[in-house]
């Protein structure tokens, strides 16, 4: 985090604004992390194979041996 603040702050600049107003500032600065995060994934290199799964956590290994059913994600608990 501090990494990400620093390089904000030193390497683009975002302590000085082009612009008056906090619309336009927020703006700016919305942009600007738009900008870094696109550098910093076309960075990345291209990966061949998908990433192993998590393991599961001691809840879920828990309901597993119960028999108790789990969701796929706590997105679809409410329906």
């Amino acid at each position: 985090m501090e990494g990400t603040v620093n390089e904000f702050a030193h390497g683009h600049g975002i302590r000085r604004c082009r612009y008056r107003g906090q619309p336009k500032t927020h703006l700016q600065h919305v942009l600007t992390a738009i900008a870094v995060n696109i550098e910093r994934l076309s960075d990345r290199p291209a990966t061949e194979e998908p990433s192993s799964p998590r393991p599961p956590t001691a809840f879920q290994t828990f309901l597993d041996q119960q028999g108790i059913p789990r969701s796929k994600s706590w997105r679809t608990l409410g329906t």
